[in-house]
């Protein structure tokens, strides 16, 4: 069985691995190599991984087959949005960094879908699962900016302020999601709490980034910090968001070098 893996990073790569290892077939796209290729990555493909950063997302999923089925490994979207127009897609997402997935570090995931966890679960990779889809998507957009907000505040992984952060956020996360018509409990799975300790800790950019902007709120990210992405999609009237993204915002906007 043929499987396109949209995004050929460390993520997608590490992914690709886990399905190579069970026997499947694994064509990858990369399109900062590959501009015209995509229609013979996708052609004969029984699912579609998608797993590119979310600011580029937009300008691929136009060109995607809305029928076959597609498995959504980018986190950055604070809302389903994007996927509406296909008719089977799910989610994959949860503390997960590429570098322990290839190294086959144990590591814990949240699943939308059975499917997902018969073609990734390994020894070492196992999933809780969930049908709210809204909500994982959710969790992974905001655990980005209250990552960065995190970094910003220099709250020192371990330290009691740091903990008592988590736990205030993850409660706030609850009410973000039941009022955007999500399951609050989904911040109890590995996506949620669960990536959000992992995201608000080293080595996350989103977290490092955070740090940087303390210092400098002119600074610029030198690799992709996702945070930033859902921080560009958040404007009062929008759905409901976290005082925190509203609060970087403004930030960020009173620098003549950001455009969000």
């Amino acid at each position: 069985m043929k499987i396109a893996i949209l995004g050929a990073g460390a993520f997608g790569t590490a992914l690709g691995g886990i399905l190579a290892d069970k026997g499947y077939d694994i064509d990858y796209y990369d399109s900062k190599v590959e501009k015209e290729n995509l229609s013979k990555v996708l052609s004969d493909s029984k699912y579609i991984v998608l797993a590119i950063p979310s600011m580029a997302a937009p300008y691929l999923l136009p060109h995607l087959p809305t029928d076959k089925p597609l498995i959504i490994a980018t986190k950055g979207f604070l809302d389903n949005h994007n996927f509406r127009d296909f008719k089977d897609y799910m989610v994959l997402s949860g503390p997960g960094f590429a570098a322990d997935i290839k190294d086959k570090k144990e590591t814990h995931l949240t699943a939308t879908d059975q499917r997902v966890v018969e073609l990734f679960s390994t020894d070492y990779l196992t999933f809780d699962f969930t049908d709210d889809k809204n909500g994982v998507l959710m969790c992974g957009a905001l655990k980005n900016i209250y990552a960065i907000y995190a970094g910003y505040l220099n709250l020192k992984p371990g330290s009691l302020e740091h903990e008592k952060y988590l736990t205030e956020v993850a409660e706030e996360m609850q009410a973000l999601l039941l009022a955007n018509d999500a399951d609050p409990a989904t911040v109890k799975l590995a996506c949620g709490i669960g990536d959000l300790r992992l995201t608000c800790d080293y080595p996350s950019r989103n977290y490092e980034f955070g740090q940087i902007l303390r210092d400098n709120p002119r600074a610029l990210p030198e690799k992709t910090v996702e945070g930033l992405t859902a921080l560009s999609k958040v404007k009062r009237g929008d759905i409901e968001v976290p005082d925190t993204a509203l609060k970087l915002r403004e930030l960020m906007l009173l620098s003549n070098d950001w455009r969000i």
